[in-house]
């Protein structure tokens, strides 16, 4: 398959006029212009013109392998991918900036999107799941890529001990955690794992239990029978139908919740999911990014004080509504792990966040903390 064969069919098509073109519109192009080709031949160059007209171009096979979590295009020709052993570059190129540019507006399309001079960046999550930003010139020299492809099957958290997660005593306590309908957040930096142990901790909540899940990206998959989907909306052309996410919490509290689970907190809707976790939604959830368990007391202080609400205020509501924090990292090589889980309690009104249990690396054993005897009690709830 070269360029040039591409071009050749890309201007067919063009000159055909066709409406939604399919591979046997694209075999016969491809026989047409190969007509010496076999058919495992045709067959290979049918899967690339497809990929090249109607999918994700050279990255198509990247993103169909099943551990594959992110692909980044920096430049044509500096393609990289995690498929969780950290960031490594692959032998993967387009022919030129103008091929990515193409590649991006045709998956945009497809989300009702567009990158121009006037908006040189978007984020997205396309049709497929797969959750897609853009950054254009002028702003950057030439077009980035960065595609998060959700995780297609959730985790059990005795696979997540197999896979070095975390041991066996980090599960124990976590399943603690929840039959005692202990309130909890995850958090961790980006790409730790925040969303896949989450996603695993929600199905390993009782079945008889009824879960609102709200998300500005769809990403939780988990094995929970009985859960409903929320999903933000962002404002149309003419700036209006916005659904944000302090909506959704507010709409999920009058839907019969037994738990609230809110993806990630970013905004607004931590004011929302405070008053949540103090109005009888024990056993509550939400991802927040931080550097460490402690950290999440000041993160939290700092979205709220962005709603208008104080930090005092908000550290009152977070020491009663949450009890727990599950804190995610990755070591050296790209291995994400559970890092520590931390028992928050309250002493004489601040918020005393304490580990629990913390492991040094993926795979070490999980070490007792001051706060042992908290989570040790949740063991025999």
């Amino acid at each position: 398959m070269t360029d040039e064969l591409l071009a050749r069919i890309r201007r067919r098509l063009s000159d055909e006029d066709a409406q939604g073109p399919g591979p046997a519109q694209f075999a016969r192009l491809v026989r047409a212009d190969s007509a010496l080709a076999g058919d495992t031949d045709v067959a290979t160059m049918v899967r690339l013109v497809t990929a090249d007209v109607s999918g994700f171009g050279p990255l198509d096979e990247l993103l169909r392998r099943p551990d594959v979590t992110d692909v980044l295009v920096n430049a044509p020709d500096d393609v990289w991918i995690d498929d969780g052993a950290g960031l490594r570059k692959v032998a993967v190129a387009f022919a030129d900036d103008e091929a990515v540019r193409r590649t991006a507006q045709r998956l945009l399309a497809s989300a009702g999107r567009r990158v121009d001079l006037a908006h040189p960046f978007v984020d997205v999550q396309l049709p497929g799941g797969i959750r897609l930003h853009v950054v254009a010139p002028p702003i950057t020299p030439s077009t980035v890529l960065s595609l998060r492809v959700p995780r297609r099957r959730a985790f059990t958290l005795a696979q997540l001990c197999a896979a070095g997660s975390m041991d066996t005593r980090m599960a124990v306590v976590l399943s603690g955690l929840l039959a005692a309908r202990v309130s909890f957040v995850v958090s961790g930096g980006t790409g730790a794992g925040k969303t896949t142990v989450l996603a695993s901790l929600i199905g390993a909540m009782a079945e008889t239990e009824r879960i609102v899940v709200i998300e500005d990206t769809s990403e939780l998959a988990h094995s929970h029978p009985h859960a409903v989907h929320l999903q933000s909306r962002r404002p149309n052309a003419e700036g209006a139908g916005a659904v944000a996410m302090a909506d959704l919490v507010r709409q999920a509290l009058r839907m019969r919740p037994d738990r609230l689970v809110v993806g990630e907190v970013r905004g607004p809707e931590v004011v929302d999911l405070l008053a949540a976790l103090n109005t009888g939604h024990a056993g509550s959830a939400s991802t927040v990014h931080a550097n460490s368990a402690r950290d999440v007391v000041a993160r939290f202080a700092a979205l709220a004080a962005a709603a208008g609400v104080d930090g005092p205020a908000v550290e009152r509501q977070l020491g009663a509504g949450i009890g727990a924090v599950v804190h995610v990292d990755r070591d050296r090589s790209g291995n994400r792990y559970v890092a520590e889980i931390a028992a928050v309690t309250m002493h004489e009104g601040r918020v005393i966040v304490e580990a629990g249990l913390t492991a040094v690396a993926a795979g070490a054993p999980s070490l007792p903390g001051a706060a042992w005897s908290v989570l040790d009690a949740w063991t025999g709830a």
